[in-house]
């Protein structure tokens, strides 16, 4: 099958499983039926689908995450000793681990297309990572509170785990609570990738964005988090900061210098 072929079977497979959606029509152009596939896969609830499906989605997956460009960690120069800096789409990293900024449910974004870094790391990995997040959390039986983590496997994206963590959102002036949630999600984040034996993490800029953590606040907590960690656990993981804007790459590496 080309990647036309896999994606009309894909937007046609989640059609037909909802009697709602009888009325959308496949539209001719590339581009509007990407943004009809993602809009799809990100209101899809969890809920088990043939194998059939999954290997068609799996080979388109792995397809269009290859033409973005795969980046391997190890192509990223230091910054500091086990430190990394890299402005990009986190979904494009080659690492053992991705840090994804979650909500307390766990299941990613539901918004159509949203431009969040939950919303595409659900995407391009695939409805698998929904269906397990969803399996941890009916387990666990409540929302996961903030600072903590879980991990899971990332499915179709070229790194091997995503840890998905709750930052705190900021509604009013950041509290010291608020920074001591912050720091957490950063260890709770890191303790999970050395308990199963990672070497590599890339962490977004976690409760920034949506969740409207200032940026400078947050990326001194970050750092500082990091490199105390390091120091302390005396480990080897290496730690990428992914940046995907020009303010707060040039906030990290300001204070990375």
């Amino acid at each position: 099958m080309t990647q036309e072929e896999r994606r009309k079977y894909l937007i046609l497979g989640l059609i037909k499983e909802n009697r709602d959606y009888g009325d959308i029509v496949v539209p001719k152009d590339d581009a509007k039926q990407k943004e009809l596939l993602r809009a799809l896969f990100n209101v899809r609830p969890p809920s088990p689908i043939s194998d059939d499906f999954l290997k068609v989605q799996d080979e388109y997956l792995k397809e269009e995450n290859r033409k973005k460009g795969i980046v391997d960690w190890k192509d990223i120069p230091e910054i500091q000793k086990h430190i990394r800096l890299w402005r990009g789409d986190i979904t494009r990293l080659s690492t053992d681990s991705i840090v994804n900024a979650a909500n307390d449910a766990l299941l990613g974004c539901f918004v159509p297309g949203h431009a969040c870094i939950d919303n595409a790391i659900h995407t391009f990995a695939g409805i698998q990572l929904r269906n397990e997040c969803d399996a941890i959390m009916k387990k666990q039986g409540h929302p996961e509170k903030t600072g903590k983590a879980k991990i899971t496997k990332a499915y179709n994206l070229p790194s091997r785990y995503v840890i998905h963590t709750v930052g705190p959102i900021i509604s009013a002036k950041v509290s010291n609570e608020d920074r001591k949630l912050l720091k957490s999600s950063y260890l709770s984040s890191l303790k999970l990738a050395e308990e199963a034996g990672l070497k590599s993490i890339a962490f977004c800029c976690i409760s920034t964005g949506a969740f409207f953590f200032p940026q400078e606040e947050a990326a001194k907590i970050a750092i500082g988090t990091v490199k105390e960690y390091l120091e302390n656990a005396k480990t080897d993981i290496e730690v990428i900061f992914d940046v995907f804007g020009e303010k707060d790459e040039k906030i990290y590496r300001r204070l990375l210098s």
